[in-house]
């Protein structure tokens, strides 16, 4: 038997002001302002740096999905490739290249079933992968170069593009079908045009939009049902050279990048969404000449103008992080050393208005308790672990001197541990008590930058190999000794640094640079998803998210300072201490994904 609260539903919960306990969608009486409320999760959509292309090129061909995607064939400038690579979400690995080499070429399908076919001079070559290898099977009807395409194998469309028999352009608007074996002429677009953007993903539905009909870019857009193609809302930019989401279909896709009207290396991307073009967030680097692949969702955009190798990659609706003010610290300090999770944090040293302490004081989540001190006091101290098992070592133990000391914390209490074998401060520090890295740092005095890096197995300090560029004041983050970054940070004064550079166990690489070059900000996470916050004098707010390949920026700290703690990691971390105009208590929290309270009526 149906109860009331089957048919009728729960109460609306009634509050006095925000309900801060509130679940996302969870819809309550604000009785103080009388209004009915809601959470709303805050998302973004926009593009942030992929891995390079390991050969860069334009007017390549893609096919495939945002996590596995072949970008093949393409124009190396000068010079046709034959070049096939397949990207796996991360980075880009070489495989079989296609038979003939071609430029301008087009593709469909997926990394493991493509075709490629078209390009060059007006071949009607076309070439069918495997996942392993391709072979030469059933020609076009009409060669012809920057074709649009859509759908998957054995269904597939290629249409439009650059036919140099005809007069007195060239642009055509043929269509053909692909059956596995055969290509059939169906009805053709309405506006003939070459290197247009595609959409679809069978030969019954698709997509195609802006590209070159004669001597200017064109905003048109047609939709083809299987027998004919219709007229629908233009592009907001007329752009040729484009590329499109080649995975999405006919009613979700987007389209990006090429030459518009007094713009040669366009950076807009748009959004269709089946009746309108909306415009979104733009590529970092305006291009032409581009391959795209994915979907509007999870879109890749590889190569373009000058033959470059970079790669973007596209996430609609991703959660936006965002900064909360946490408990006081009792101690207000900076240049500590800090090791833990955002709700058990030990925060130890640092520099005070009456000088260097060993003060130590722990977070539970909401409030800061002090707890044992260090048993030598000082500043721009490097630390690891977690609040129950952490290490603390180096530094400087006055306004000049520099210590080697390591000391061992296991969660009430400081012992001395071996030292590091090269005394300094302002080093890099991440890992576990037991598996710790201490990478960089500096004299006190004459402040010179060292590249020097040891690596801790539990008792004692082993150097290893030496970070790429000296510096100190840097930024970490990383599991263990094996596994770890290193962020930013000064050379000899006064310069300071974007750079970013990768520890596999043995050596360091350089990989992509911060957004902004800064010191002395908070580190937290792993060698894959990191962030780095805070720093660079004078100080800053500057929140970037690291996600293995690039750094985005993201929501910036309430108040800017440098020389602050950094623990946590992407979804959960804590920003402690610092300074902006003096030694500060502040303590802010990093939640991965937040949300806005709205009125029913909004």
């Amino acid at each position: 038997m149906a109860t009331y609260k089957d048919l009728v539903g729960t109460a609306v919960r009634n509050n006095a002001g925000n309900l801060t306990t509130a679940e996302k969608g969870q819809v309550w009486f604000d009785s103080t302002n009388r209004d009915f409320k809601y959470l709303f999760p805050n998302v973004t959509s926009a593009w942030r740096t992929g891995g390079n292309l390991n050969t860069g090129r334009r007017l390549a061909a893609g096919a495939g999905i945002q996590t596995s995607s072949l970008c093949f064939g393409g124009d190396l400038n000068p010079g046709a490739s034959a070049l096939n690579e397949l990207y796996n979400g991360t980075t880009w690995t070489e495989l079989a290249d296609l038979n003939s080499a071609r430029n301008s070429l087009a593709g469909l399908g997926t990394s493991t079933a493509a075709l490629g076919f078209g390009g060059g001079s007006g071949t009607t070559n076309n070439e069918s992968w495997n996942g392993s290898s391709w072979t030469e099977v059933g020609d076009l009807n009409q060669g012809r170069f920057g074709m649009g395409s859509a759908g998957l194998t054995p269904a597939g469309l290629g249409f439009a593009g650059y036919t140099p028999s005809i007069s007195p352009n060239g642009n055509v608007g043929y269509n053909e079908s692909w059956n596995g074996s055969a290509w059939t002429e169906l009805a053709d677009l309405s506006t003939g045009r070459s290197y247009l953007a595609g959409a679809g993903q069978t030969n019954t539905a698709a997509l195609a939009t802006g590209g070159d009909p004669a001597t200017a870019a064109t905003a048109a857009n047609e939709s083809w049902n299987g027998s004919s193609w219709t007229e629908l809302a233009d592009l907001n930019e007329a752009r040729r050279h484009c590329a499109g989401t080649n995975f999405g279909t006919n009613t979700s896709t987007l389209v990006f990048a090429g030459e518009s009207p007094g713009t040669a290396n366009s950076a807009k991307t748009e959004e269709w969404n089946g009746s309108t073009f909306t415009e979104v967030n733009d590529l970092a680097t305006g291009r032409q000449f581009i391959s795209g692949t994915g979907t509007a969702s999870l879109g890749l955009a590889s190569g373009g103008t000058s033959s470059t190798a970079s790669t973007e990659e596209w996430t609609a609706n991703a959660p936006v992080g965002a900064w909360a003010s946490g408990g006081a610290m009792n101690t207000a300090r900076y240049a500590v050393g800090a090791f833990g999770t955002q709700t058990s944090s030990l925060v130890f040293g640092g520099e005070t208005p009456g000088g260097v302490t060993a003060v130590s004081e722990v977070y539970d989540g909401s409030s800061w308790t002090e707890v044992n001190d260090l048993n030598t006091a000082r500043s721009n101290i490097g630390g690891a672990g977690l609040y129950t098992a952490g290490l603390a070592f180096g530094g400087e133990v006055g306004p000049g001197p520099s210590t080697g000391a390591t000391e061992s914390w296991n969660g009430s209490s400081w012992t001395e541990v071996a030292d590091l074998n090269t005394v300094r401060y302002g080093m890099q520090g991440n890992g576990t008590q037991t598996s710790a890295l201490c990478s960089g740092g500096g004299d006190s005095p004459p402040f010179a930058a060292k590249t020097v890096n040891e690596s801790w197995n539990g008792s004692a300090w082993t150097e290893v190999g030496d970070l790429n560029t000296a510096r100190f004041r840097a930024g970490a983050a990383g599991a263990d000794n094996t596994s770890a970054i290193a962020i930013g940070g000064r050379g000899t004064p006064p310069s300071r640094f974007a750079n970013t550079e990768s520890w596999d166990g043995s050596s360091w690489t350089e990989v992509n640079d911060l957004n902004t070059a800064r010191n002395e900000g908070g580190g937290a996470g792993t060698k894959t998803a990191a962030l780095y916050f805070g720093g660079t004098p004078p100080a800053t707010g500057k929140t970037e998210d690291w996600n293995g390949v690039s750094w985005s920026e993201v929501a910036d700290l309430s108040t800017s300072r440098i020389g602050l703690g950094g623990t946590g990691n992407v979804t959960a971390a804590l920003a402690s201490g610092g300074y902006s105009t003096a030694a500060d208590t502040a303590t802010e929290e990093w939640s991965g994904s937040s949300s806005t309270i709205k009125v029913l009526t909004d």
